[in-house]
């Protein structure tokens, strides 16, 4: 497993109603609280800060089609050529990086075809470089320059 260490950053959160929402930089929207969407957003501000992605290069909530079902992947990024490079799955931190949860990201990879397939829990991340043949598993996550 890949240990994150996340950059200080200072979160939008609000109340509106009964409801918490946190302000997501990349789709410059508010978006509902949840456990998961706190992980995706400290990943985000990781891929930002730490690996140097560009926000303009990021996509959050991806939809893609597998088959008849439509889906949502968490994040994807691209290369400067708009050709996807790198899909993050996110857990909320109490759910286990289990084969189900892998199998999850690998099903999205049918349909939208990557090097990278990172999935996360926030407090730690699975990563695999994806070659003709098999899956690699990473000792880090790749930064922008990948």
């Amino acid at each position: 497993m890949i240990k994150i260490e996340y950059p200080p950053y200072d979160f939008r959160i609000k109340t509106s109603g009964e409801k918490e929402l946190i302000f997501d930089p990349v789709r410059k929207q508010w978006v509902p609280l949840s456990p998961e969407e706190w992980v995706r957003q400290n990943f985000l501000q990781y891929l930002l800060l730490v690996k140097n992605y560009s926000a303009s290069l990021m996509a959050v909530e991806k939809e893609i089609h597998l088959g008849s079902l439509v889906k949502r992947c968490d994040i994807v990024i691209y290369t400067k050529e708009a050709k996807p490079l790198l899909i993050v799955e996110c857990k909320a931190m109490n759910v286990h990086l289990s084969t189900e949860v892998l199998d999850q990201i690998l099903r999205y990879n049918i349909s939208l075809p990557v090097r990278y397939l990172i999935i996360t829990n926030g407090s730690y991340c699975l990563g695999y470089e994806r070659n003709a043949i098999s899956l690699e598993p990473l000792i880090e996550i790749p930064g922008a320059t990948a």
